[in-house]
């Protein structure tokens, strides 16, 4: 059952995260198992759609309620969040960016959970420097042909829509200028089909559970009328891609809280029962020290989320913030699994026990949805076009 307002979604979230999915998470995380169950109850919660407009059958809620959803998640267990993120991204660009046909056709079956979305920007030899991308889409009649590969597409077997970013005019300069997003619909969970091909998934240290995947294009044909935006949509696809990665990136700024909320909470609930020279180790300076400071840049990286968010829901570019709420939590997310690896002592490096796996997942994060030193030169960047008297009026201010 789904739960509309903001407040109860919420809760019914960390319910179900606590509930249902605490209990299984390092089982399914050890055998890298796809939670199809529950992925079909956060389809049941209405999630697939939670930013999607009513008038499409979402739930309608602005981001700031999508971090605390993905916050709650991430307490669970990080790679639900995961499942989430590029879904809700693609329906962002939908919305944002979509004809009226691409929004009334996909939008309602997003929204329900039926048509679950990836997206697919990496290759192999193009990561952080987008513009070196390959993969090309030339017209032919009225369809384009895709042909390449792309690298690290989560939910890329399972999708049964891709957001696309390939370059249709590979000559011109600068090269962003020749690139376009296409979403390319395609048979779900089937690795071997006309023009693409699917190779085994590729095995990774954390952030298990999720597929991610190659997805080799060889003549794969998609009607022109896939460009998202249509004929308008030829051409701009690096700047729609960049618009919808500040949602991404603020997904992964909520991930970074979420976990690092859950590894101080595990530390303080273990400082709390685990006793060393006759009390407990919460009443050793050293441990409360690494306690406090957690918890001071936790509460600034969940506000510096909420900023990014509130930034993106006024229609504002958000590039700045997400960067910034990006690079903090991640980090803080990194060194809160460490630290609370270290306040559990030696039962905290043992395998299938939550710590350890926090402690593997976490570096994802500083490296998803761009690195964090591509964040740094965004911040940097963005800080120098501003007027200086006047930067501190500009920065995160909830």
């Amino acid at each position: 059952m789904q739960a509309d307002a903001p407040r109860d979604l919420v809760t019914a979230v960390r319910a179900f995260a606590e509930d249902e999915v605490m209990p299984v998470a390092d089982d399914l995380d050890e055998a890298d198992t796809y939670p199809d169950e529950l992925v079909g109850r956060m389809r049941d919660l209405g999630l697939f759609g939670i930013t999607i407009p009513r008038s499409y059958g979402g739930l309608g809620h602005d981001l700031i309620t999508y971090c605390r959803v993905v916050i709650e998640l991430t307490r669970g267990w990080m790679s639900l969040a995961g499942i989430l993120n590029s879904h809700i991204v693609t329906a962002w660009m939908i919305d944002a960016f979509g004809t009226p046909e691409q929004k009334s056709r996909l939008l309602p079956a997003m929204a329900a959970g039926e048509l679950r979305a990836a997206i697919s920007l990496t290759e192999p030899q193009a990561g952080s420097d987008l513009q070196a991308i390959a993969t090309t889409a030339r017209r032919d009649g009225d369809d384009f042909v895709i042909d390449g590969e792309k690298m690290w597409c989560t939910n890329g077997l399972r999708a049964g829509l891709i957001a696309l970013l390939a370059k249709t005019d590979p000559q011109v300069r600068p090269p962003h200028h020749g690139m376009t997003v296409f979403l390319v619909e395609k048979q779900p969970g089937v690795h071997d089909q006309p023009g693409l091909h699917i190779p085994p998934l590729l095995e990774k240290l954390g952030y298990r559970g999720l597929e991610g995947t190659r997805l080799v294009w060889n003549g794969f044909r998609t009607p022109a009328a896939s460009v998202l935006g249509g004929e308008a949509g030829v051409g701009v696809g690096f700047r729609q891609f960049m618009a919808g990665l500040e949602v991404g990136r603020i997904n992964v700024a909520a991930r970074g809280v979420g976990l690092a909320s859950i590894a101080l909470e595990r530390a303080i609930d273990h400082a709390r029962r685990r006793h060393a020279f006759g009390r407990p180790i919460a009443d050793h300076q050293a441990i409360r020290l690494k306690l406090a400071d957690l918890a001071t840049r936790l509460a600034a990286a969940r506000l510096l989320t909420l900023d990014a968010a509130a930034c993106k829901d006024r229609g504002e570019r958000a590039d700045l913030q997400a960067g910034m709420a990006k690079l903090f939590a991640t980090e803080l997310a990194v060194d809160a699994a460490l630290e609370s690896m270290r306040i559990h002592g030696g039962i905290g490096y043992l395998k299938r026990l939550d710590i350890e796996r926090y402690y593997r997942d976490a570096p994802l994060l500083a490296i998803g949805e761009g690195t964090n030193e591509i964040q740094r030169l965004i911040i940097a960047r963005r800080l120098l076009e501003q007027d200086t008297g006047v930067v501190s009026e500009r920065l995160p201010a909830i």
